[in-house]
């Protein structure tokens, strides 16, 4: 059965797939969410985050890293986050497809809508994972040890929401596992800094996926799918900060393992701020503003790399 062309998810709407893609490839780039690339941004950004970090705690440590490898490496954690983010979205909503039908923002995704076929989703999560593949023998084999091992948890995540209430500590220890990636390309190795900046990443995602949770909390609850936004409810506020804050100590700790500096510290400063300024702002019943401030969490991100990556160049 194949759906209309218009058929369009409804938070999906008016973005490049609709505009310039071929009609027969929209359905299989929704299912990969390239129609909404904060995922893959966010997926990502943690790896560059351990790359630049890495660099500079080998500097720290007198040692001179490879910046043209750091680069390669920045530019295939980029290839791998889009290939995976994409995989894992597909692997979502092949699991989800019968919630996602009773969802009013899911309900017309690929698969409940029936514009792909479950055997074609499975194809296509298969061609995603081939990429992935391909990006994981470039790197050394301590890091493809390091990647492989993030494969159990990436399966069990979407489930869940079916058993815990706050499935978003999960999704932490999935997106944040590039943490740990630039560390283990780099210097082969998971020092503290390591440890610590995988830590604090957990918990920003764990702050801005509850954000992002509470554009669906009324039909969570209608169709009895547990989230850290419905747990929270009213308290989210005081629960979000306390995430925030743990996310900007532990990350100020994986800087001084790294052996500090001014740029690095700046953009530990910057990225609090900015995680300070989310939680003044959020309001839980305005799903549009929850949309912004989950998406704004990219230029967060980035402005810590910024202050990794200077640190790392200037010593």
């Amino acid at each position: 059965m194949t759906a209309p062309a218009a058929a369009v998810p409804a938070d999906a709407a008016g973005n490049w797939v609709e505009r310039v893609a071929p009609a027969f490839a929209r359905p299989y780039l929704r299912l990969a969410r390239l129609d909404r690339p904060i995922g893959s941004w966010l997926l990502l950004i943690p790896c560059w985050w351990s790359v630049a970090l890495a660099a500079r705690t080998l500097r720290a440590d007198g040692l001179s890293p490879d910046f043209l490898a750091a680069l390669a490496y920045i530019v295939l954690f980029a290839l791998g986050a889009v290939a995976m983010r994409g995989a894992g979205c597909t692997w979502n909503d092949i699991l989800d497809r019968d919630i996602d039908g009773k969802v009013e923002r899911t309900r017309s995704r690929p698969l409940p809508s029936g514009q792909v076929s479950l055997l074609a989703a499975f194809a296509f999560l298969a061609m995603q994972a081939l990429v992935g593949l391909l990006v994981l023998l470039c790197l050394p084999r301590f890091a493809q040890i390091t990647a492989l091992s993030s494969l159990g948890i990436v399966a069990v995540y979407p489930l869940m929401k079916r058993v815990i209430w706050i499935p978003q500590a999960v999704l932490g220890l999935c997106f944040s596992w590039g943490a740990l990636m630039g560390f283990a390309a780099l210097m082969q190795a998971l020092p503290p800094a390591a440890l610590l900046l995988y830590a604090g990443s957990i918990l920003w995602v764990i702050g801005y996926d509850t954000i992002y949770a509470h554009q669906d909390r009324a039909d969570d609850e209608i169709v009895g799918v547990k989230s850290s936004a419905r747990l929270f409810a009213q308290a989210t506020r005081p629960w979000l900060a306390g995430f925030y804050a743990g996310a900007a100590l532990l990350i100020a700790a994986a800087v001084a393992a790294a052996g500090g500096g001014l740029f690095a510290y700046a953009g530990a400063a910057l990225f609090a701020a900015h995680l300070a300024w989310q939680v003044a702002r959020l309001d839980i019943d305005d799903p549009a503003l929850c949309l912004r401030l989950f998406r704004s969490n990219r230029d967060a991100g980035l402005v810590l790399f910024a202050g990794f990556a200077l640190q790392a160049l200037v010593g």
